[in-house]
């Protein structure tokens, strides 16, 4: 039998991440739980989405072992020790701050990596995998930064 969503709902929250080294995951998962429960979701959607060009947002493992495997992949695809015209700042004159960062590398590995997620939401949970948590990743940190969180849906009827 079909299951349809009724009383539709939508809800926004921010959340803020401080990261405190150049490279790190950063686990979301009951942060968003609470999100979809603040909510009263019971199915929908959940869109996770960074709010910077120097991040990304993964759905993978909580495994220490990986991280650092996934840490030396994306050093190997953009390393820190390179040149990159973006750093280049008697070049560059667009999107500069007085606290402009050298981070090229950065945005060279945001460009490989997801910036948003989008997930379902089941019986007013998020549905992941047995392994699956939700991750920000920080590319050029330490940093504060914000995640957006939208959540839709409503409740389930047939």
């Amino acid at each position: 039998m079909d299951t349809y969503v009724a009383a539709s709902t939508a809800r926004h929250a921010v959340i803020h991440v401080t990261s405190r080294q150049a490279t790190q995951f950063i686990d979301l998962t009951d942060r968003l739980d609470d999100i979809v429960a603040t909510a009263g979701l019971r199915t929908g959607l959940l869109n996770v989405q960074s709010l910077h060009t120097t991040t990304a947002i993964v759905v993978n493992e909580r495994e220490p072992l990986l991280h650092g495997d996934f840490m030396r992949l994306i050093e190997r695809t953009a390393p820190i020790d390179q040149r990159y015209a973006h750093d280049d700042l008697s070049v560059r004159t667009v999107n500069l701050t007085d606290d402009e960062r050298a981070n090229g590398h950065a945005h060279c590995r945001a460009l490989v990596l997801p910036t948003s997620v989008c997930l379902n939401v089941v019986d007013g949970r998020i549905q992941l995998g047995c392994w699956q948590r939700v991750f920000f990743v920080e590319l050029d940190g330490p940093r504060m930064r914000a995640v957006s969180a939208l959540v839709l849906g409503g409740e389930a009827w047939r």
